[in-house]
């Protein structure tokens, strides 16, 4: 079995000389080209890029996803490249949260069953710690009245929501968010997006969304800035006008 290695950090995430590339020879696709990275607790970043520029690809190797080609990333203390299949199943399980654009609720369920059923799953039991923590979550993400519905009697604010809470509950260090308003109006994104915000600042989370919209990269604290594979900037409170720049430049 392979050994977990645990590193007290400042970061909640890094990446160092990290690569992935799809193919060999000639043909081959470089998504990422020696990126050096650190993000911070508790906070919320964005990453941002043209189709193409490697920013789903990074999410998906911080997340233990997919696997690098070269590098190293450590994620709440723990070096992923080191992990076995089995040892990076169970750490995501139990160390990171997913909301992606498909809410993927089980349908027969109603939203609390929805918002637990990672924790049962892993065979442990709703304790009164998990209860609380559920209390907690459902509070922020205002779903107290919505916990008996059946996602097909939700909105898709209400069921991105659901999907949001399902990533909180299991007291996940990291909630990495894929496109989370890709499926949703703007009122229903305004929405979701403030929720996450709400995640971070009330509940101490950190969460790191990819996102091809500028209004929704707004609402992150930092936001990271990549093309062709590479980071052009990596911003800490920009303002919307030192975000268009750095997108022009990395266009």
């Amino acid at each position: 079995m392979t050994t977990t290695t645990h590193e007290t950090s400042t970061t909640a995430a890094s990446a160092r000389g990290l690569t992935k590339t799809y193919g060999d020879g000639p043909a081959a696709v470089h998504a990422l080209d020696g990126i050096d990275l650190d993000l911070a607790p508790g906070r919320f970043t964005a990453v941002m890029g043209p189709s193409g520029s490697g920013k789903s690809t990074l999410m998906h190797c911080l997340a233990g996803l997919d696997r690098p080609t070269d590098g190293s990333i450590v994620v709440d203390g723990t070096d992923l490249t080191r992990l076995g299949d089995d040892d990076l199943t169970r750490f995501r399980r139990d160390r990171l949260g997913f909301v992606f654009q498909a809410f993927n609720l089980l349908p027969m369920l109603t939203a609390r069953q929805n918002i637990v059923l990672p924790i049962e799953l892993a065979g442990r039991r709703l304790d009164a710690t998990a209860a609380t923590r559920l209390d907690q979550v459902v509070d922020v993400l205002g779903l107290a009245d919505r916990l008996d519905h059946r996602p097909g009697e939700l909105s898709g604010g209400q069921q991105q929501r659901v999907a949001i809470a399902r990533a909180l509950v299991g007291d996940a260090s990291i909630v990495f968010a894929d496109e989370p308003t890709g499926n949703l109006d703007s009122t229903a994104s305004a929405e979701v997006l403030s929720y996450l915000r709400r995640s971070v600042r009330e509940l101490g989370r950190t969460v790191v969304m990819v996102t091809h919209e500028l209004d929704a990269a707004a609402y992150a604290d930092d936001v990271v800035v990549l093309a062709d594979g590479r980071i052009r900037s990596h911003l800490h409170a920009p303002s919307t006008d030192e975000l268009v720049d750095a997108l022009k430049v990395g266009a």
